[in-house]
């Protein structure tokens, strides 16, 4: 499993459902006694889940130093441990759910088969298609290179991190029903006036970051010379996107969409 830092996750989940959380309705959160969020790292949807369901909530991840954040800013419980091999006892909570784990995941089905194990009721997954991501900018090139580096970044990662309509059928693979399934869009907006996550966001890009952070992944599908190219150009893109900043001109938008899928402990699986 790929590791990430908490800086990331806070990047790339914040707001995810600020806007609306009726994907969220088939989980029944206001329902649930017991919930474990599986793969939690620094909590972001442990918040939500905390502020929808009167439940206790536990998170669990294999990182501890993300859990420490998360254990900090969300008062919440927390277990160290692997996503398919939780170190709880078996039907201890009502909803097993993970966000964005899956997808990162060697063997999705393994880890699917433990949250059945745990739960006495529902397990749910929340992950992102990312092979369905849309992009919008007002500088040009920002929209080409990230499809060319989400290509290849797809085509050199180790796991299916496009699961999309694949959800339903490892749900049933793992011997769970499923009973509803959902599409939520995140989408996230930088226009003026420019805030300073924006305007670091903008440095990340001129610096190549994002490149850096999967160019593992990157690497295994481009050539040295191709990835060398990509950077050179990537970088140059962060720049004028960091002047298009500077003259107020820049907007970008960016929808990923995400799956939720929610299945039914089958408990003749």
């Amino acid at each position: 499993m790929r590791q990430f830092s908490p800086e990331y996750l806070r990047r790339t989940r914040q707001g995810l459902w600020d806007g609306s959380r009726e994907a969220l309705g088939p989980l029944s959160l206001a329902d649930r006694k017991r919930i474990l969020d599986a793969g939690a790292g620094t909590g972001e949807l442990a918040r939500v889940l905390d502020a929808e369901s009167p439940g206790q909530v536990v998170c669990l991840d294999a990182d501890p130093d993300l859990l420490s954040v998360a254990a900090e800013e969300t008062g919440l419980d927390v277990v160290v441990g692997d996503a398919t091999r939780p170190p709880v006892p078996a039907n201890t909570f009502d909803l097993v759910v993970c966000q964005a784990l899956l997808v990162n995941l060697p063997d999705p089905v393994a880890a699917l088969r433990a949250f059945r194990e745990c739960s006495t009721d529902l397990v749910a997954a929340i992950e992102p298609d990312n092979s369905d991501v849309g992009v919008d900018s007002t500088v040009a090139a920002e929209v080409t290179l990230e499809q060319r580096v989400r290509e290849a970044y797809i085509a050199g990662v180790e796991t299916d991190v496009a699961l999309g309509d694949q959800l339903p059928s490892l749900f049933r693979e793992a011997g769970l029903t499923p009973v509803a399934t959902r599409r939520h869009y995140h989408r996230k907006v930088i226009e003026p006036p420019y805030d300073e996550e924006s305007m670091a966001a903008a440095a990340r890009k001129a610096r190549g970051d994002a490149l850096a952070e999967h160019e593992t992944e990157l690497r295994r599908s481009l050539s040295p010379d191709e990835f060398d190219v990509l950077r050179d150009e990537w970088r140059e893109m962060g720049r004028a996107v960091v002047e298009a900043m500077r003259e107020g001109t820049y907007r970008r938008a960016e929808v990923v969409p995400f799956d939720v899928v929610v299945g039914r402990v089958d408990d003749g699986a």
